[in-house]
C-alpha cells in the first residue's frame, strides 16, 4: 500500500494523525512527517503497521458528503458544518455522496469563495477592509525584509490556492504565507504546505481558522502560524515546527517571526496606528 493511497484511505475513514497513531502504535510526530512528504522512504515495518490500520473495513467514522443528493443547485458547509446556499448557479447534483477533488473546485464559477478541505467544500466570507489591510500591511513588511536581506524565503498573499497535502482533496487559500522552498510553486499555486501561514480571524471563519485549519497546517508540516483578531486587537502565534504553547501578543507587542529566527520583527503597534482609521 502506497502513501498515497493510504493519504486517501484516511480521509475516506476520516481519521486524525491521533487517530491512526492509536490504532497503530506509530508516534504522532513520524505520521506528520510521512504525510507531509518530510519523510520519503519511512521504515518496513512502520509501513506495515499504518497498512493494517487502513485496510480495515469497518470504521466507527464516517464522511457526511459534501452535497445532500436531493439539492440541484450548488451548496456549501459554512465554518459550523451547517449547509449553505452560495446563489450560484452551478449543479452540484452530479457530485452527491463523494468526496470533492480539485477538478471540481476548478470548476466553480470564479465567483465562488471557498475553500475544499479533506474533500468538503467550506464557504469564504468576503474579507473587510479591516482584514485586508491587516493582511497588506504585514506582507508589506515580509516583502520589505526579503528585498533588504535578499532572502530565499518568500511572502504571498491571498489569493493563492495551496495544495497543502499535495492530495486531491485539499486546497486552502491562507491570508499571507511565507515559502522558502521555491520548488513547491507548481503550475501557479503551492504544492505542500508553506513554512508560514497568518490567517486574519472573521467571525465567519473563526471556528475553521482555530480549529479545522489549525489540525491541518500541523499534519501538513506547517512550521509557524499565525492567528490575528482585529476586534481583539490580539495575535495567537503558534510554533508549530516544535510543538510549543501558543504566545498571545496584544496590540503594543512586537511579534518575532520565526521562520526567520526572529530577525524580523512586526509591529502590532506601528500596524495599528496606521489602520487606525479603518476603525
Amino acid at each position: 500500500m502506497t502513501i498515497d493511497e493510504m493519504k486517501k484511505r484516511k480521509i475516506e475513514l476520516g481519521y486524525t494523525n491521533k487517530d491512526i497513531s492509536e490504532k497503530s502504535g506509530v508516534p504522532v510526530s513520524t505520521l506528520q512527517k510521512i504525510f507531509s512528504g518530510t519523510t520519503a522512504a519511512p521504515r518496513a515495518e512502520t509501513l506495515q503497521a499504518l497498512a493494517k490500520v487502513f485496510l480495515t473495513e469497518n470504521s466507527e467514522r464516517s464522511i457526511t458528503p459534501a452535497f445532500p443528493e436531493t439539492l440541484h443547485q450548488s451548496h456549501f458547509y459554512d465554518n459550523e458544518n451547517q449547509y449553505l446556499s452560495s446563489g450560484s448557479a452551478y449543479n452540484a447534483s452530479h457530485n452527491a455522496g463523494r468526496l470533492h477533488t480539485i477538478d471540481d473546485y476548478m470548476a466553480l464559477p470564479e465567483e465562488c469563495r471557498v475553500e475544499l478541505i479533506d474533500g468538503v467544500f467550506y464557504d469564504m466570507a468576503s474579507p473587510v477592509s479591516v482584514h485586508q489591510a491587516i493582511a497588506g500591511w504585514i506582507h508589506s513588511q515580509f516583502l520589505s525584509f526579503v528585498r533588504q536581506n535578499k532572502g530565499v524565503c518568500y511572502p504571498f498573499i491571498a489569493p493563492l490556492d495551496v495544495q497543502l497535502d499535495q492530495d486531491e482533496y485539499t486546497v486552502v487559500q491562507p491570508d499571507v504565507m511565507i515559502l522558502c522552498d521555491r520548488d513547491k510553486l507548481k503550475n501557479g499555486r503551492i504544492f505542500g504546505a508553506p513554512d508560514f501561514i497568518l490567517e486574519v480571524l472573521s467571525p465567519s471563519t473563526r471556528k475553521k481558522d482555530m480549529s479545522l485549519k489549525l489540525e491541518k497546517y500541523i499534519q501538513a508540516g506547517v512550521r509557524e502560524y499565525w492567528l490575528l483578531d482585529p476586534d481583539k486587537k490580539q495575535l495567537l502565534q503558534h510554533d508549530l515546527e516544535h510543538l510549543s504553547f501558543p504566545v498571545i501578543y496584544g496590540e503594543e507587542s512586537e511579534v518575532p517571526v520565526l521562520v526567520w529566527d526572529g530577525k524580523c520583527k512586526i509591529s502590532l503597534k506601528d500596524m495599528y496606528s496606521e489602520i487606525s482609521f479603518l476603525y
